[in-house]
């Protein structure tokens, strides 16, 4: 018997775990604190009327022998898939149903692509969502890190000799909030052209983009069918991080040595998935309906004007910061010399605020620290103030 030993490659520990450990500690031994969490990205506004009165009819529906349904396919209904469908007609981008794959969330998918993939080289931002660099040391693969820095407001862009033949990218970016342009992408897209490589592009942010100038698909970028996978979910878009669905996207064109990648993925997915639940998929079709995308949008609306707080509060102690303008987190550079964790236990200890420290997400992210606006309107405001009182 072997163990697959590129597991012992692995952090011994993940790194919300470990938030989560000190944070204990520290309610174990100050039981009268009040704890703002504005650290991991989950959301806190429930399920939205439209959401619940679908998943409340389809429960009805799987409760009566005429409506009952047993197992569906594992690629998704097609009603969903349609609804997003017209969802990506809407910006400008066509595609056929069975380019669609539903899922129980990006984080899933973005991790089970390394099956229909042999070895190769990764070429992984830095700091990165730790999802990313974790499934590649798992799976054996050479991983190259793109430079992410101050200087290119964390949005790294091809080096000369970079390498790699699966190329990730995050849009509206996790964790620095950052956003490609247009042109940047076009950048990308051409670069992964001419060496042979795909693009990963995790889209689990998109409906947080504000400004019309940028992208919230990769596909609204010329030539992105022949070399991306995108990836989305409805965890941040309609507070799905307790339901989980999402969707992933194959296009037919897209191929490696002439193998088509999206029979691929059917293969794959049909062979060690049984699909996402009706009653899930009912409720995320309910998101595309007119009355769905106001209420999601008010909801995203909600927390981007946390991040406004957050950001506008930031700045006026005179930090450095990217991101919370089209994206629910900011990327800060920490203060007075301390580093990631050090800045960490500084607003535990003195604030009562937990946020994320950005060592976490790689080397580069060592003296910066990531904060989330998915929280309560009067925790942001309060922690703010809190943070106000200590720099």
């Amino acid at each position: 018997m072997q163990i697959n030993e590129n597991f012992l490659n692995l952090e011994q520990s993940y790194l919300f775990s470990t938030i989560a450990q000190k944070v204990s500690e520290f309610i174990k031994n100050n039981k009268d604190a009040k704890i703002i969490k504005l650290g991991i990205g989950d959301v806190t506004l429930p399920l939205t009327k439209s959401v619940v009165n679908a998943m409340t009819k389809a429960v009805k529906e799987m409760g009566d022998e005429s409506t009952f349904r047993g197992y569906g396919p594992e690629q998704g209904y097609d009603f969903l898939k349609d609804a997003l469908k017209n969802y990506y007609e809407t910006k400008g981008i066509l595609l056929m149903a069975d380019e669609i794959f539903i899922s129980d969330g990006a984080k899933s998918d973005l991790g089970n692509i390394l099956d229909i993939f042999g070895d190769g080289t990764s070429l992984i931002p830095n700091p990165v969502y730790p999802a990313y660099l974790d499934t590649n040391v798992m799976a054996g693969r050479k991983v190259n890190f793109l430079d992410g820095n101050e200087k290119n407001n964390f949005l790294p862009m091809p080096e000369d000799g970079a390498g790699g033949d699966l190329i990730y990218l995050c849009s509206p970016n996790n964790p620095t909030g950052a956003t490609y342009t247009k042109e940047q992408l076009k950048i990308w897209v051409d670069y992964a052209i001419k060496n042979n490589s795909i693009i990963l592009f995790d889209s689990a942010y998109e409906a947080f983009v504000r400004n019309p100038d940028l992208p919230t698909s990769i596909y609204e970028i010329e030539g992105a069918t022949s070399c991306a996978i995108e990836f989305c979910s409805f965890s941040k878009t309609a507070g799905f991080t307790g339901t989980r669905c999402g969707y992933t996207i194959v296009p037919h064109q897209l191929a490696v040595k002439e193998t088509i990648l999206n029979k691929l993925w059917l293969r794959r997915q049909t062979t060690k998935f049984n699909g996402v639940p009706y009653i899930v998929q009912c409720g995320a079709a309910a998101i595309f309906s007119p009355e769905g995308q106001k209420e999601i949008k008010t909801n995203v609306d909600y927390y981007l004007e946390n991040a406004k707080i957050i950001r506008d509060g930031f700045k006026e102690l005179g930090f450095w910061l990217v991101g919370g303008d089209n994206s629910p987190y900011i990327w800060l550079k920490c203060k007075d010399g301390l580093d990631s964790w050090a800045f960490f236990d500084k607003l535990l200890n003195e604030a009562h605020v937990v946020g994320t420290p950005g060592v976490g997400f790689g080397s580069n992210g060592e003296g910066y620290f990531r904060i989330s606006a998915f929280g309560n309107r009067e925790n942001v405001i309060e922690a703010i103030q809190r943070i106000k009182k200590i720099f």
